[in-house]
């Protein structure tokens, strides 16, 4: 896989707001996926040694079947803190690694965290898709920013996530009787259609297959 050295790995936070200012003009949250979807990948971290070394996971899946096609891990030494609304700087290098590692190249990627939906709208999806050149989704578990009506308790509702005056994201039921998802372009995919490549990739459970298999790889031992 190509990936776009867009920046230097910063050490501060300072250098990490004026990267996500600089790159979030440059993301697009209109659709331009590579239509019909045939693969879809996660992407997910797990921490080593006490969080000082960072190990991360992909899971490439046919699509839409969902069955597993290729994985691979990568491990790097940390070198940014975890800081809420900077967990590209702390996550993605590993990650950049575990896809160079990949021969399926994924025509969507599900991020197991946020999109445009993020202060300086450069969550961890806006930004990988932007060194990847590939569309990409957040699917994040919790609310990092913004606020929703509430939501009905049926599989694939869904209320818009405001943050000043500015439609973000959606908070989506993927399965009923859980906690939902919070779901906001990346980069090349609209909301729509986030939302239903979302629901397609989580039949059974509340985290789509794509970050399940991720996750399970990131974090065993």
């Amino acid at each position: 896989m190509k990936i776009h050295q867009r920046h230097a790995w910063p050490l501060t936070v300072e250098d990490a707001i004026a990267i996500q200012e600089k790159l979030q003009a440059e993301v697009i949250t209109q659709d331009q996926l590579k239509e019909p979807v045939q693969y879809v990948a996660g992407v997910d971290m797990g921490f080593e040694a006490n969080g000082t070394i960072s190990r991360a996971a992909v899971a490439v899946l046919s699509f839409p079947d969902l069955q597993l096609q290729e994985t691979s891990l990568a491990r790097r030494p940390t070198t940014f803190p975890y800081i809420p609304g900077f967990l590209s700087f702390r996550e993605i290098p590993a990650i950049l690694d575990a896809l160079e590692k990949i021969t399926i190249i994924p025509d969507l990627i599900l991020c197991d965290g946020q999109g445009i939906a993020h202060p300086r709208r450069l969550g961890i999806a806006c930004h990988l898709g932007l060194l990847i050149d590939i569309p990409t989704i957040g699917v994040a578990k919790s609310l990092l920013i913004g606020k929703h009506k509430d939501l009905a308790d049926v599989r694939g509702s869904w209320q818009p996530l405001i943050h000043k005056n500015e439609t973000i994201g959606a908070v989506l039921r993927t399965r009923i009787g859980v906690k939902p998802v919070y779901v906001s372009s990346g980069h090349k995919v609209s909301l729509p259609t986030a939302i239903d490549y979302v629901l397609r990739c989580t039949p059974k459970y509340r985290l789509p297959e794509t970050t399940r298999i991720a996750d399970k790889l990131a974090s065993s031992k």
